[in-house]
């Protein structure tokens, strides 16, 4: 059995928004997992993929070398969180969603979104202020 990463090293592991997005993609793969064929073929594939894509791209975006590529990687994230949403709208419009499971991702995904609109207006914050057309509040 593999064993996981800690999450104190230094750099997007650290970030609490990245470990937020961990959360949720662990919490859908788990939900998903136990999908009959059908359903894992079509949703369960399409909102892993999303899922996983936030966290991917608050990692990618903070090994670029500038405040813009991270920012819009951040912003790649966040369309992915919107993706996501989308998916587990389906999922649970065709009962593949039990009340204990979006008991269970509701907090996560309520907490996600306001944390990488924040986190998107810290990026560069110091030497560049943030234009009120990048920050979407959802």
């Amino acid at each position: 059995m593999m064993k996981s990463l800690p999450k104190t090293t230094k750099g997007f592991e650290s970030l609490e928004v990245y470990q937020l997005s961990e959360n949720l993609a662990d919490s859908i793969w788990k939900i998903a997992r136990e999908w009959d064929h059908l359903a894992k073929e079509t949703i369960g594939k399409q909102i892993i993929r999303s899922a996983d894509s936030i966290g991917a791209n608050i990692a990618e975006g903070t090994g670029r070398g500038s405040f813009q590529d991270n920012r819009r990687f951040v912003r790649n994230a966040r369309g992915s969180l919107y993706e996501t949403r989308h998916w587990l709208r389906r999922a649970h419009t065709r009962h593949l969603i039990s009340p204990e499971a979006v008991k269970l991702i509701r907090p996560i995904l309520n907490e996600l979104g306001p944390r990488l609109n924040a986190y998107l207006r810290s990026i560069g914050q110091v030497n560049q202020p943030v234009a009120e057309t990048d920050v979407d509040e959802g």
